[in-house]
């Protein structure tokens, strides 16, 4: 069922290359936000499932004004084609442009003529980022994932760059939004041991911000 997907993704993304711009500009915006599910190709029948962590602008730096969504490093590389999971006859939606396999973060260059930036995806909303949230035991952290939806789950520990808690993830929830509330204070990266059991682990949005800052990414804020 996985090769079909992406067999299907594929197909799209190459008839709407043929079809042409024209047709792509009428179409209505997908709609993407944190929790919004996407494939990366990775040539021929591949792909990873992963899902968006944010999407916004930055607001300083060489990239400024740019509309772009930050997920896991692991979901691609610079150069992959980024399309919806659940409109993928919408074709490419965006490219992968920066991956830091280090933190486990990725940046995609989104077409702001074909993207509409979401708040609210699938019963989280994100409004604004928090760097100085208490990600410490027993905060109750929450999720958005293409895979298994919203879960929630207590914290047990947090270092300066990451995260460890009680959250239902598995494969495809890589790059999910963690929030407290309506604040984004990081990304889910992986689990260990077993699925749902956890603990899931991932990067804090402070370390993430910082590594945006350094690629020109700066002062970046969600729409």
């Amino acid at each position: 069922m996985k090769k079909l997907t992406v067999l299907i993704a594929v197909i799209a993304t190459a008839m709407m290359s043929l079809v042409g711009i024209g047709a792509a500009d009428a179409a209505p915006k997908v709609g993407l936000g944190g929790g919004s599910g996407i494939l990366v190709l990775k040539g021929g029948n591949t792909a990873s499932a992963c899902t968006l962590t944010t999407v916004g602008h930055p607001t300083a730096g060489s990239h400024k004004g740019e509309l772009i969504a930050v997920t896991a490093g692991h979901c691609g590389k610079p150069g992959q084609t980024v399309v919806s999971e659940s409109q993928q006859q919408r074709g490419k939606l965006g490219e992968v442009v920066y991956s830091g396999a280090d933190i486990d973060v990725a940046v995609i260059k989104l077409d702001p003529s074909k993207v509409a930036p979401k708040r609210t995806v699938r019963g989280v909303t994100i409004r604004k980022i928090d760097t100085r949230a208490n990600v410490n035991f027993p905060t109750v952290l929450c999720k958005t994932g293409r895979t298994t939806g919203k879960t929630c789950g207590v914290t047990w520990f947090s270092d300066r760059q990451s995260h460890f808690s009680q959250m239902c993830v598995i494969e495809g929830d890589s790059g999910s939004p963690v929030v407290i509330g309506d604040r984004l204070v990081g990304m889910v990266n992986a689990y260990y041991f077993l699925s749902c059991l956890g603990p899931e682990t991932g990067t804090n949005i402070k370390t993430i911000l910082k590594r945006l800052d350094s690629k020109g990414y700066g002062a970046f804020k969600p729409v």
